[in-house]
């Protein structure tokens, strides 16, 4: 019996510039770069999604061009999560899973909603608001992640809100947000956003190896001991987990390049 869960690595999107003849070979066409990413990846979370509204054409277009196993996390839709009550966001979350996201099939990962840095923590109008997120579309089961930043959501209730709907928090390694390292789902959602374009793999390896251990730590259902818990008194089941861990915002240029580092040392 497997004693751990899958661990993904990956990176943001697909389309960037600099990307081009660094991470896709040279004259490598644009329309196939999802088909290439897709091969040397196995998670990459899509922004898109946050912006505006897709197509179920679209939905069924990228599944089409990446191979088994390989997952798409979808970032849910800003006229969601940027809004003074939370509460009253049912319709907006109706709308925004009435796309045609099933089309993805099993490549449809976690959902990711993300708060505005402003977005203080309100726990009544939170537990609303993850009350009201679907357990499933159109017969597929869904994850739920949220990205808070702003530190008032550092409080032993947000984490326990978190863990009674079974919603992870992002783990994010960032300058500025707050880190929230507690294990309240079946899986782990971190974002590592303090890489450099001046280093080869987007973070040194010394980094890499801490992360690699930590999403190993994970996935075989335990919890890091070096990074900082909310509620370290509230344990979490010791059960295999997946984890997901993405190369966002800065070291941008060598995103692809850490994400394929990080895997290859979690694979070993």
């Amino acid at each position: 019996m497997q004693n751990h869960g899958t661990i993904r690595t990956g990176i943001g999107g697909w389309t960037f510039d600099p990307w081009e003849g660094t991470f896709y070979p040279e004259k490598l066409p644009k329309k196939r770069q999802l088909e290439y990413a897709a091969a040397k990846l196995k998670v990459i979370e899509v922004n898109g999604t946050y912006y505006g509204s897709q197509k179920p054409e679209t939905f069924a277009k990228w599944a089409s061009e990446v191979p088994e196993g390989f997952i798409f996390s979808l970032k849910a839709s800003r006229f969601t999560t940027n809004r003074k009550v939370l509460a009253e966001a049912g319709e907006s979350i109706e709308r925004f899973f009435a796309q045609g996201l099933a089309e993805l099939g099993p490549h449809l990962g976690p959902i990711l909603w993300q708060f505005a840095p402003t977005k203080r923590f309100e726990p009544d109008d939170f537990d609303a608001f993850l009350r009201l997120l679907p357990e499933t579309v159109d017969g597929l089961p869904l994850r739920h992640v949220v990205e808070v930043r702003h530190d008032s959501f550092k409080v032993p209730e947000f984490v326990q809100l978190l863990r009674k709907h079974g919603v992870a928090p992002v783990c994010a390694e960032h300058h500025d947000y707050p880190m929230i390292a507690d294990v309240t789902a079946d899986f782990v959602y971190a974002r590592l956003q303090t890489g450099s374009d001046d280093v080869p793999t987007c973070y040194p390896d010394a980094e890499l190896k801490a992360w690699a251990k930590r999403l190993e730590t994970w996935a075989r259902g335990g919890t890091p001991d070096d990074l900082p818990l909310i509620d370290p008194d509230n344990k979490p089941k010791q059960a295999p987990r997946d984890v997901f861990a993405f190369f966002i915002h800065e070291g941008k240029v060598n995103a692809p390049q850490g994400a394929m580092a990080l895997q290859a040392m979690v694979e070993d």
